[in-house]
């Protein structure tokens, strides 16, 4: 167990995460010249094509030292904030953390954020700079700025580049002499915590682990201590490029799990393994659950898909267990599901992976975040809205409180007035202002988390032209002034349009909607009204015209009265067809509402 190191990549994004570990995985010769690719690690499609990590990945290594053979166990992170939950998940399962800073971007907002989810676990930081090969690294300045952030000496701080190499050696010798082996007696009960899972259709579930005591060997009978159900190891194994099968793993090492399990909601990230005949009392600690920040709801365009729907959500929740669901119906969409995501991005992201890998076409519908609704008659009942059409009736209700988060906004001094004056449209109260160097500062607002759901992230890209970053965490409900705003297509409502919004937003945002849904709903053979309403209140309208057919055409002039009688036998048609007609609103509409600022 000595020469055992668990250690995990941790960084804001596109600080070189990725680049690193590829260039661990060469340097300690995990991995052929062969199969050797560029963000090796990142083996879903999106990942690639993005350019993001989306999964924190497991490998491990071996590496020699001082003539001892030493087993490395890393575990690459996401950088996006979207993704916290999987590197609070690769923590909880390391001793140790690599700590990427980029030479150009010195220290951002998530760089600050994952180094205090480390220090809470009580992690060994290792200090990397990484790109100092870079024409505008600012090497000797930012060294400065991580030896104020963590307090260590600046010869601590490893100066590398992922991309050509360099420094990876004094990378290697500083995880094995600064990264404490793992604690815990192979002697003792099984105990190891599930840090992941993935699902094989043809395999069942597999389950990544790490032991924390004891030992796992094949065949073995083993519990999981949250569901309580037990289970034969079929096979056991370390996580190499491919999985290498073992007879048995044992305490501080991360491997794998199959046992055969094929139904999802039996593996649970976060439980506890142990024996079955020799249980441990304690299921390991350190695992927090995961608090959505954004809902919205998914559908299957085709009713007939929900059973389907929920099979392919139960198992991409096995491979992303930040993702939470329930069931929910809607007038206009039928049968689908309330869904809870860390983020914008997360949501565009499991939309994503729905369509390709388990070719689900879904309908998905404004984000919202979830509120607590108190009425007056009632005034100590909370009654929790998810959803707009949970809101009850205004006159019976008392008061709405909503989320607020503190944001820590990270960003050059030129773009100070730019950042604020968003953060003021979007409700932000600012808190505090501190400049961490003479051309960066770092700003602390109070802003309502609905605020931040739609757009904030990309409009605070463009107003700091890429330089600013942005983290955020809850600090609690707050009473607002907010409104339902109802919009009502051909005077019928559909609720999956429907917004909770602040008074003072509501025209102008109904107003928006009603604009922006005129573009893209099709004209039909009769005129349909588009309308916001607050309530029986109407606060915007827009009419889609009617496709006219020319009846009069046949008419070589004569008496008017005889094209006034076809235009009149043509108003009843229009006015039947408008009475019986249904309006098919196309999947675009939904997704415009988010981006109405464009």
């Amino acid at each position: 167990m000595k020469n055992i190191r668990n250690f995990c990549i941790i960084a804001h994004i596109d600080h070189g995460k990725s680049t690193l570990a590829d260039r661990l995985l060469e340097f300690t010769g995990a991995i052929s010249e062969r199969e050797m690719q560029n963000q090796l690690l990142d083996n879903m499609d999106l990942e690639r094509e993005r350019g993001i990590t989306i999964k924190s990945h497991a490998i491990q290594m071996y590496y020699k030292y001082e003539e001892e053979d030493f087993v490395l166990n890393l575990i690459d992170t996401p950088g996006h904030v979207d993704f916290s939950y999987e590197v609070s998940r690769s923590i909880a399962a390391c001793e140790g953390a690599l700590l990427v800073v980029d030479a150009a971007q010195s220290i951002q907002a998530q760089t600050i954020s994952n180094l205090y989810l480390a220090l809470e676990n009580d992690l060994e930081i290792i200090p990397v700079l990484n790109k100092v090969d870079l024409p505008s690294a600012n090497p000797e300045e930012v060294t400065d700025d991580i030896v104020d952030l963590l307090g260590c000496k600046a010869e601590d701080v490893i100066p590398a580049s992922a991309k050509t190499g360099l420094g990876i050696d004094n990378i290697l010798k500083a995880i094995i002499e600064v990264i404490p082996a793992p604690k815990g007696g192979a002697n003792e009960p099984l105990q190891a915590l599930v840090f992941d899972s993935v699902f094989n259709p043809f395999r069942g579930i597999e389950t990544y682990f790490r032991i924390i005591n004891g030992s796992i060997r094949k065949g073995q009978k083993i519990k999981f201590l949250a569901t309580e159900k037990s289970y034969f190891a079929d096979e056991v194994g370390t996580l190499n490029l491919k999985q290498s099968p073992k007879n048995e793993i044992l305490a501080g090492d991360v491997g794998y799990l199959i046992t055969g399990i094929k139904e999802a909601k039996e593996v649970k990230v976060g439980d506890t393994i142990t024996d079955f005949e020799n249980p441990t009392n304690e299921a390991v600690s350190g695992f927090e659950d995961v608090k959505p920040m954004v809902f919205a709801g998914i559908y299957p365009v085709d009713t007939e898909d929900y059973e389907e729907l929920r099979g392919a959500m139960e198992k991409l929740q096995l491979n992303d267990a930040s993702l939470v669901f329930t069931p929910e119906s809607s007038a206009a969409l039928g049968f689908g599901f309330r869904c809870g995501f860390l983020g914008m991005l997360h949501m565009e992201i499991i939309q994503e992976r729905l369509e390709r890998e388990f070719d689900m076409t879904v309908i998905t519908t404004v984000p919202n975040v979830s509120y607590q609704a108190y009425k007056k008659k009632k005034p100590d009942q909370i009654i929790l809205v998810n959803n707009p059409s949970d809101l009850p009736e205004p006159s019976s209700l008392d008061r709405v409180e909503e989320p607020f988060i503190k944001a820590s906004i990270i960003t050059k001094s030129d773009f100070i007035g730019n950042v604020m004056s968003l953060c003021i449209e979007k409700r932000g109260v600012i808190k505090s202002q501190t400049y961490l160097t003479t051309t960066r500062v770092e700003l602390i607002f109070d802003m309502p988390l609905a605020e931040i759901v739609f757009d904030f992230y990309d409009r605070l890209k463009t107003v700091s032209k890429g330089y600013a970053s942005f983290d955020y965490s809850p600090i609690g409900l707050v009473t607002s002034k907010l409104v339902r705003v109802d919009i009502l297509l051909n005077s019928k409502p559909v609720d999956a349009l429907s917004a909770l919004l602040h008074a003072d937003n509501a025209y102008r945002i109904g107003k928006r909607i009603c604009e922006k849904l005129k573009e893209l709903i099709p004209r039909q053979q009769f005129d349909v009204p588009i309308q916001a309403a607050i309530g029986t209140k109407i606060i915007a309208r827009e009419t889609i015209k009617a496709v006219r057919k020319d009846v009069t055409a046949k008419c070589y002039g004569g008496d008017i009265t005889r094209k006034r009688k076809l235009l009149e036998n043509q108003k009843k048609g229009k006015k039947r067809m408008r009475q019986v007609g249904s309006v098919e609103i196309p999947q675009e509409a939904f997704m415009a509402v988010l981006k109405l600022n464009d």
